[in-house]
């Protein structure tokens, strides 16, 4: 009897042929959702980038084209070369400016930095009261034009109840915006008390991210909380705290609104800051053309001075391990 063969089993293909021949199309998949996902990020970022490109890449490419000219917005701009930088060079009143606004800076980064690293550890180490912080950051919600009017009806020489507390002491009434030697520190200092808050929760995040095991382990060994704060605390808020400078100091180079509620640039040009001479010189005197040359100037400096406290603080590395 003769016993009939049986077909030869079918050959599957391997795993390795599979994943293969699976592996296209994967790729395809993938490739795709890729570009789904590039276009979502790209419609995410278009209206930021709209208002980057309109409100500070064009304006800042117009400003640098506009220090080349003479213009005075009732005729086309006239291209005069390096006239402007010239002028701004041998410019008294520019150079004044400059130096008042250095001594605004200092004044005002000085306190401020002082006053909010006191405020962060303060709440950091003694409470946590989130009403707390609240209050601290409420003079920032102030803008910085009723921050100014506040203060100059406050400090006002003869209705002012800042100087009827003075005189109510017995002390002279103090002119504070209109002499020339309390005028600039006033100002700083009412910047101060507006922005301190924000400076002091700024630095206080920066509190947050240092770990308490730190602490107990310097408190085991015996360290004082003044140790402690300046072999730990400092150390390693030295990123925050860089960059917070940096920040502090570009806003306080730029002051403006402030100087221009309470003393317009007087008394005698002695709160005549840089950014309130850019202005006369643009919209009092229509020279939009030097204007913008100062304006570079001080985006010039602005930029040294960034990296400079860039590389000096090390804000791109930290001491946590």
């Amino acid at each position: 009897m003769t016993i009939a063969s049986s077909s030869p089993p079918s050959r599957l293909p391997t795993g390795g042929a599979a994943e293969a021949r699976s592996k296209p199309r994967t790729g395809r998949i993938e490739a795709g959702e890729d570009r789904g996902d590039g276009r979502l990020a790209a419609l995410f970022i278009a209206p930021a980038l709209l208002g980057f490109v309109v409100f500070l890449l064009w304006p800042t490419l117009r400003g640098i084209y506009l220090s080349f000219t003479r213009y005075n917005l009732l005729t086309p701009a006239e291209w005069v070369g390096l006239d402007n930088y010239v002028r701004m060079v041998n410019d008294p009143i520019f150079w004044d400016s400059l130096k008042v606004t250095v001594e605004y800076v200092v004044i005002n980064i000085g306190i401020q930095t002082v006053a909010a690293l006191a405020i962060a550890v303060l709440l950091q180490r003694l409470t946590q009261s989130a009403m707390l912080r609240g209050i601290v950051l409420t003079p920032y919600l102030m803008s910085n034009v009723v921050a100014g009017l506040v203060w100059l009806w406050i400090l006002d020489t003869q209705l002012g109840i800042g100087n009827e507390i003075i005189s109510a002491v017995g002390v002279d009434r103090i002119p504070f915006l209109a002499d020339e030697t309390w005028a600039i520190p006033t100002i700083a200092l009412i910047n101060v008390w507006r922005h301190v808050g924000y400076t002091a929760l700024l630095l206080f995040a920066g509190l947050q991210a240092i770990p308490n095991d730190m602490y107990e382990a310097a408190r085991v060994d015996g360290a004082s909380e003044w140790r402690m704060f300046w072999r730990i605390t400092m150390p390693l808020l030295r990123p925050v705290l860089a960059v917070v400078l940096i920040m502090t100091v570009i806003g306080s180079f730029q002051v403006f609104d402030t100087v221009a509620v309470t003393t317009a640039g007087g008394p005698a040009n002695a709160t005549n800051v840089l950014q309130y001479y850019i202005y006369g010189s643009a919209f009092g005197r229509f020279q939009f053309g030097y204007a913008s040359a100062m304006s570079v100037a001080l985006l010039l400096v602005l930029s040294a001075i960034t990296i400079l406290q860039y590389r000096l603080t090390r804000a791109g590395r930290t001491d946590l391990g």
